[in-house]
């Protein structure tokens, strides 16, 4: 048998045989490969060999490849090395996606001054904001419990919002159900402090007149969240023809309305991180329930709203689908979470359903 010619303190292979029998083993680029035949269900097999991995500065994946099984030990690692060019674009070009976007918020006309498009600093300032501030409470419980996780990814898109969200890559095993849920509760809790003076600024500041054509046919639907701030400090969320909210208050409703969707219990989406810490294995059947939700909310706007709002449910529909076929987190240590969890947890999805409206955007009319 080959041994292993990278550092580190290994498990040996004869002390796997209570879950993998392994054969032989091979130092390669991603890291060591051990292969072998499983002495255990496969769903069990990660669950029982990550923790001796883990203790040793590796994490393991399990494959199968020309017939047979293949368990690679990768070096783990949860800081980072160098300077994450990758990351600084994405945000770079997420940035000039939503100063543009904002331009159309705050009606600047860019084609006499391309240059004013700074002037829609507070609007991609409160968007990318509320979505860092979400992101980085991922991260920095993830480097609590000690999960490799990446730094934020920033998604640029040309549109009225200027961004599709932002995401965090954990390519690591979850220790505990209570790491998970501390990993999956901290972004949308975070999410919702900066969704919150987001939106106490954005009501505070005085309205725009509106923007471009496309802008100024849109109408905003605000969740219980957004309505509840502004009718505390007393400050009206519509106004006469020919004027809008101020754009900083779109931050906010983009950070509500990514909670909501984040706080949805399906794949690897954080409602599904909660919901599994709490609830263990009997997340698969509520998943399950999600996508038909979401095709019944698409329906009935279709009946009853002339089909507005229903495209974006549809949408999401389709795309819950898929996200539980691609399965959820699943902690080595299955013990069940203590109730100060439960009851922040319980919390967290109370608020998830303040941050929902049934008709997000719409065209007026």
């Amino acid at each position: 048998m080959d041994e292993p010619t990278v550092s580190g303190d290994l498990p040996d292979p004869e002390s796997l045989t209570d879950a993998f029998l392994v054969y032989e083993v091979e130092a390669a680029e991603e890291g060591v490969r051990y292969y072998g035949e499983l002495t255990e269900a496969r769903e069990a097999v990660l669950r029982t060999l990550a923790p001796a991995f883990r203790e040793r500065g590796y994490r393991v994946t399990l494959t199968r490849e020309m017939g047979e099984y293949v368990l690679v030990a990768t070096e783990r690692s949860t800081g980072v090395d160098g300077v994450p060019w990758t990351h600084v674009a994405l945000f770079g070009a997420t940035l000039v996606t939503t100063l543009y976007a904002g331009s159309q918020w705050y009606g600047i006309d860019l084609r006499a001054d391309p240059l004013a498009v700074v002037g829609a600093w507070p609007f991609a300032l409160s968007v990318l904001g509320v979505l860092a501030v979400h992101e980085l409470g991922h991260y920095v419980l993830s480097r609590h419990h000690e999960v490799e996780a990446s730094l934020p990814y920033f998604i640029p898109i040309p549109s009225v919002l200027g961004t599709l969200g932002a995401v965090i890559r954990m390519n690591d095993t979850i220790p505990s159900r209570r790491a998970l849920f501390d990993i999956g509760v901290a972004g949308p809790l975070a999410g919702l402090g900066a969704t919150v003076v987001v939106t106490a600024v954005g009501v505070s500041l005085p309205p725009v007149a509106s923007g471009s054509t496309l802008v100024a046919d849109l109408q905003l639907g605000y969740p219980l969240l957004v309505q509840g701030i502004a009718a505390l400090l007393g400050e009206p969320l519509s106004y006469g023809a020919g004027r809008t909210v101020n754009p900083v208050v779109v931050g906010g409703w983009v950070g509500a309305f990514v909670t909501f969707l984040n706080l949805l219990p399906v794949g690897q989406l954080d409602g599904a991180h909660v919901t599994r810490a709490l609830v263990g294995e009997r997340l698969d059947s509520i998943q399950r329930v999600i996508p038909l939700a979401l095709f019944g909310l698409a329906g009935y706007l279709v009946v009853v709203e002339g089909g507005r709002g229903a495209q974006i449910w549809a949408f999401w529909g389709v795309l819950t689908l898929l996200f539980s076929r691609a399965g959820s987190a699943t902690p080595m240590d299955e013990t069940p979470v203590g109730p100060k969890r439960r009851v922040v947890g319980a919390l967290t999805l109370v608020l998830g359903v303040l941050c929902f409206t049934p008709v997000p955007i719409a065209f007026a009319g």
